[in-house]
């Protein structure tokens, strides 16, 4: 680990380690997320927040899975004032975003009203992804939907502002969001969440293994490391360079880590993994990456972030 980097930097932040937990592990309580501030994490990730405390789905609502996990979770979460109270009353000394997802636009809206006359100044990420409440889709897939939310959010938010997104499957989907986050000053996008509605089944009793929505939930883990790098690689070809990139999806290892970031991803964060292996899982990926920085003679990330290259012979 002699004179190796692995602080990354996204606006004005700067992350000791490029790894924090996916919203939504390890981050609904003050406890959770002291847990996560007390690890070898770059920072922690609020749990996403609606305007008041919400239940979330019926359980079972997560399962684990041979290569991955399934769920239907529904954003259970303290309520953003619970967040914000936070954030204002402990001496945080790494950087924190603050995720936010309401179940319809106005929610939102209002959400972001409260957070710019808030004294929070750190980031702030709009989930217009979540494939888990019933009865809602996902803005992500609605073009028109991400350009008209973005425009009302930018009449009045000055503060660093990300985006998680959803998946995105087709080239023409990258060119075409892409086109449109580019009218904006981002800060950074937030990509993969969980691929939506895909469903396991347990062939012994013959059964779903979550109760909502009949089974159906996102998908996370190793199965959506591929989907991972293609976004990230992806939207890095097509955004403007000063948006910066969060990489998700199926990090289990320094190596996963290593992968996100070689196709151009700043820092990553972890979801499955970090509910399966708990809070020590960062200082193993943080001795797994130097590790293989080492053997590959890299210094700092910024070595080989976004320089994956093409097919060699």
């Amino acid at each position: 680990m002699t004179n190796i980097s692995i602080s990354a930097n996204i606006g004005n932040e700067v992350f000791q380690s490029p790894f924090i937990n996916a919203a939504g592990v390890f981050d609904e309580t003050a406890a959770e997320m002291n847990q996560i501030l007390n690890s070898e994490a770059g920072g922690v990730t609020t749990k996403s927040a609606t305007l008041k405390p919400r239940k979330g789905n019926p359980t079972p609502r997560y399962a684990d899975t041979k290569f991955g996990s399934i769920n239907s979770m529904g954003l259970p979460n303290q309520g953003l004032d619970y967040y914000l109270n936070f954030i204002e009353k402990n001496e945080i000394n790494k950087p924190i975003d603050l995720s936010i997802s309401g179940t319809s636009r106005e929610d939102n809206l209002t959400a972001l009203k409260k957070v710019q006359k808030s004294s929070f100044t750190i980031l702030c990420e709009l989930n217009l992804s979540c494939p888990n409440v019933i009865g809602k889709p996902q803005v992500g897939y609605d073009l028109t939907a991400i350009e008209e939310t973005l425009t009302a959010v930018f009449e009045f938010f000055t503060k660093p502002l990300g985006l998680k997104l959803p998946p995105y499957f087709d080239l023409q989907q990258y060119d075409a969001v892409a086109k449109i986050l580019n009218k904006y000053p981002l800060t950074y996008i937030n990509t993969i969440n969980s691929v939506g509605n895909g469903l396991v089944v347990d062939a012994k009793t013959e059964s779903v293994v979550i109760r909502p929505k009949g089974g159906f939930g996102g998908i996370g883990g190793t199965y959506v490391k591929p989907v991972a790098l293609a976004n990230v690689r992806a939207f890095r070809q097509r955004l403007n360079p000063e948006i910066k990139i969060i990489g998700t999806g199926g990090v289990k290892t320094g190596l996963d880590v290593f992968e996100l970031i070689l196709c151009g991803a700043d820092i990553v964060e972890i979801g499955t993994a970090l509910a399966q292996e708990g809070p020590h899982i960062f200082a193993r990926l943080k001795q797994e990456l130097t590790d293989i920085m080492q053997e590959k003679g890299y210094h700092q990330l910024s070595d080989f972030r976004g320089k994956l290259k093409e097919y060699q012979n």
